[in-house]
């Protein structure tokens, strides 16, 4: 199979939960699966469910937590690198089918990574692989680079009426 690059971006809530479905097709297919969650670090109720699929789906967090209210500092940059060292290697080892890199977006537009870095995985990935990245504000580059680009645009949410985060919905 020729693996692909796919891109979910933009501001509307979807994007990782896109992923995360494409996951679980493709681990019901039989493939092998590595999701490298940047900036997360935190017990979302998806690692619960995917703990069933342990034998397909490996997940691995490469964050100190939420970082949308905190400037980022050198162990935010270290957690991001030590992520992406660990996706790329994930990627080029031969024992993943699919690689999922969870908000790596969001990791460049805070400065954790660069674009030359996001533009090397995409250099690096085996043509067999499908290659995932999640996040606001794709670069126009990875766009370019991209087999595929999904924008979530968000249209009406209920976040906008003072509805915090339901678990099991969005945590």
């Amino acid at each position: 199979m020729q693996g692909m690059v796919q891109v979910y971006t933009g501001d509307g809530k979807g994007k990782t939960t896109a992923a995360l479905g494409l996951a679980l097709r493709a681990a019901g297919a039989g493939l092998r699966v590595y999701i490298g969650q940047f900036i997360k670090n935190a017990d979302y109720s998806e690692l619960t469910s995917l703990q069933g699929l342990a034998d397909r789906i490996t997940v691995v967090q490469y964050g100190r937590g939420c970082m949308l209210v905190t400037e980022p500092d050198q162990a935010d940059i270290d957690a991001a690198r030590t992520g992406l060292a660990a996706l790329t290697t994930a990627m080029g080892s031969g024992a993943y089918d699919l690689v999922v890199a969870d908000e790596i977006l969001v990791a460049h537009a805070l400065g954790l990574l660069g674009e030359d870095d996001l533009l090397a995985l995409l250099t690096l990935r085996p043509p067999a692989v499908e290659l995932v990245l999640t996040g606001r504000g794709a670069p126009a580059s990875i766009i370019a680079r991209a087999d595929l680009v999904t924008e979530m645009r968000p249209l009406k949410h209920y976040y906008d009426r003072g509805v915090q985060a339901r678990k099991g919905i969005e945590a």
